[in-house]
């Protein structure tokens, strides 16, 4: 008679947020596979639901709150996890059906949540050899060619608008081996493009500056220029996101002039006004970082520098405002987005005087994103004529979609081929750019040329 093997609990996921949850998602996950779960598409086919949420803002809460009750109403058993994780009470309080709540990143309680509601059935036909070790069997919620690569949790500053201190605590850096061994496991498996991510990614290495590790014969030293030179050395591109405007930021600058690190640097200024930076508990020197950014561009003239900007923040002046528009003129920054200050519970911001009013707000944030759209529109229509490095996201027969170094996957612009059908995902070619938008470049692939490995 034939034995009939136990199908395996089915786990579905909604991951909400920034990349930095993407990661811990994919984390959860490869953990759970490895265990012998499977992974659902849908919430029919599920046992179990996890929903990793955001907390980082009032409406974001809100849209993990709307996803909890879908999940809920959908499937009925959930578990909840993430940043909104430590408003446990909240979560109950509406959704009172909900399996477990954990908070961001505890990896060993998302799973023991999983045990509990849905556990695997053990076979001695299925659990005749050990599990792979999580990291050697890695799942990605990216596609083939570009990774998250997380390089630490939390964060030390304090700014007054923010609450991920208290979600996620303060900074703890990985090991720089263990991070280059990950990388080393990625490009392996196909990833041409390394996307280095944190809290903030300068800061990596101070708490444990004083503890370099062996690396290939060498020491490596826990801090982002030689982490970075590192990385440089194992993936076609590496880029990196998250990065505070630090004095050491300056040793960056040449490993991307050596093409070891893309010459990108994504960096939350988040102002310009030294009254609004000081008030937000942010560095407030703003004319040294003018000048930083004309040295980064002397040093390496191809740099490209996106960053965010909060408007209407408690009593930013029209004066502080103008400021902003006439700052950005200036630093003729390649890629911006704006937020509007929206308060967010725990927020030391709240509590300032002087808010801004709603329909101010929304003036000042038009204001902005046209005055850098019209920044953008123009470096991209100075990029026309020039052969430029693509990486392929998507290809389809009426051409291929791709990003140039200075495009981050789902935040900047892309690069749309005609003629590429011949190309595949993952390809890095140089396309001649024919057109530009306000966001976007227009290409074909440079005749002659073969993909690059």
């Amino acid at each position: 008679m034939a034995t009939v093997l136990p199908s395996p609990p089915r786990v579905g996921m909604v991951s909400l947020g920034c990349p930095k949850n993407l990661v811990d998602s994919e984390r959860i996950l490869t953990r759970l596979r490895a265990e012998g779960y499977q992974l659902s598409p849908d919430y029919e086919g599920a046992d179990v639901v996890l929903v990793n949420t955001c907390g980082f803002l009032d409406s974001a809460k809100e849209e993990s709150l709307e996803a909890i009750g879908e999940a809920i109403a959908e499937n009925g058993r959930v578990i909840v996890t993430g940043c909104m994780g430590k408003e446990a009470d909240v979560i109950r309080a509406r959704f009172p059906q909900v399996l477990a709540v954990t908070g961001a990143h505890q990896y060993e309680q998302v799973v023991g949540a999983v045990h509990e509601a849905a556990p695997v059935g053990r076979s001695p036909y299925l659990d005749l050899m050990p599990g792979a070790a999580v990291e050697d069997t890695e799942l990605k919620l990216t596609p083939r060619h570009y990774s998250y690569l997380k390089i630490s949790e939390g964060c030390n500053h304090r700014c007054a608008f923010c609450i991920i201190p208290s979600l996620r605590g303060d900074l703890v850096s990985r090991r720089p081996d263990a991070i280059l061994r990950e990388a080393e496991k990625l490009v392996a498996a196909g990833t041409k493009e390394l996307l280095v991510i944190s809290q903030d990614t300068s800061a990596y290495g101070i708490d444990i500056r004083n503890e370099p590790r062996a690396w290939k014969g060498r020491e490596v030293v826990p801090h982002m220029t030689d982490l970075a030179r590192e990385l440089g050395r194992i993936a076609p591109w590496v880029r990196l996101h998250y990065v505070y405007p630090y004095p050491h930021v300056d040793q960056v600058i040449p490993l991307m002039a050596k093409g070891l690190v893309l010459p990108y640097l994504d960096i939350p200024f988040q102002h310009a006004s030294p009254s609004v930076l000081r008030a937000m508990r942010r560095p407030a020197n703003e004319a040294k970082v003018l000048q930083r950014i004309a040295k980064w561009r002397t040093i390496c003239p191809d740099i490209a520098i996106r960053s965010s900007f909060v408007v209407g923040f408690p009593g930013e002046t029209e004066a502080d405002f103008q400021y902003l528009l006439d700052w950005l003129d200036e630093a003729q920054l390649d890629r911006v987005g704006a937020f509007r200050f929206e308060p967010v519970e725990g927020a030391a911001a709240n509590h300032l005087p002087d808010h801004v009013p709603e329909a101010v707000k929304e003036e000042r944030y038009a204001r902005v994103m046209e005055r850098t759209a019209a920044i953008s529109a123009a470096k991209l229509h100075a990029k026309i004529g020039r052969t430029l490095p693509v990486i392929i996201d998507e290809v389809g027969e009426e051409g291929a979609t791709g990003r140039s170094q200075a495009d981050a996957p789902e935040i900047d612009g892309q690069v749309l081929l005609r003629d590429a059908a011949h190309l595949a995902a993952g390809d890095i070619v140089d396309v001649l750019i024919e057109d530009a938008d306000e966001h976007d470049l227009f290409g074909v692939p440079f005749e002659g040329l073969s993909p690059r490995p």
